[in-house]
Order: structure tokens, then C-alpha cells, then sequence
């Protein structure tokens, strides 16, 4: 009995092992593409937070959350979280341009 309870939770853990990887190489190419737009917005001169587009994010994935079954308050910090570190790239990438153009 001991055994196959065993046998079950390493197989479990095998699965979350798997999304765990799968969170990161998506997370990945989700930083791909908004360091991407980072630079659009950099070469461009746009802001770099738009205020209506995050609310637009968060409340699609706080129902994308709630038909998923997952914590919608959760879905929301992550987004948040997330959009904190594209700011920050986005900041370097704008730090950066504004070096290369001094030079």
C-alpha cells in the first residue's frame, strides 16, 4: 500500500516538474516579446506603462482565473508581478537607447 502511495505522489510530482518547466520556457517567450516591445515603444518615444491596456490584461485573466478554477486574486498578483519586471525592461531598454544616441 505504502508503495503505490509512493509510486503516486512521484508520478505527481513528475507532472508539476513538467509545468514548472512549461512555466518558464512560456514565461520566456512572453519576456521575448515584450522586451520586443520595449523597443518599439523605446524607438518610438511611447509610454512606457499603458494604464488602460494593464486593466484590460487584468480583467481578462481574473476570468480566465475564475473559468479555470484558480484564485482570480492569485491570476491578478502574478499579472502584476509580471508586468512590474516588463516596466523595469522596458526602463532599461529606454536607459540604454538614450546611451547609444549620446555616444
Amino acid at each position: 500500500m505504502r508503495e503505490k502511495i509512493l509510486d503516486e505522489l512521484e508520478h505527481l510530482r513528475a507532472s508539476i516538474d513538467n509545468f514548472d518547466a512549461t512555466l518558464i520556457h512560456i514565461l520566456a517567450e512572453r519576456f521575448r516579446c515584450t522586451k520586443a516591445v520595449g523597443h518599439l515603444k523605446a524607438r518610438y518615444d511611447l509610454p512606457i506603462v499603458d494604464p488602460l491596456r494593464e486593466q484590460r490584461q487584468v480583467a481578462r485573466l481574473r476570468q480566465l482565473a475564475i473559468d479555470s478554477h484558480l484564485d482570480p486574486d492569485f491570476a491578478e498578483r502574478f499579472l502584476r508581478f509580471v508586468i512590474k519586471e516588463v516596466v523595469h525592461h522596458h526602463e532599461v531598454i529606454v536607459q540604454e537607447q538614450k546611451q547609444s544616441k549620446s555616444i
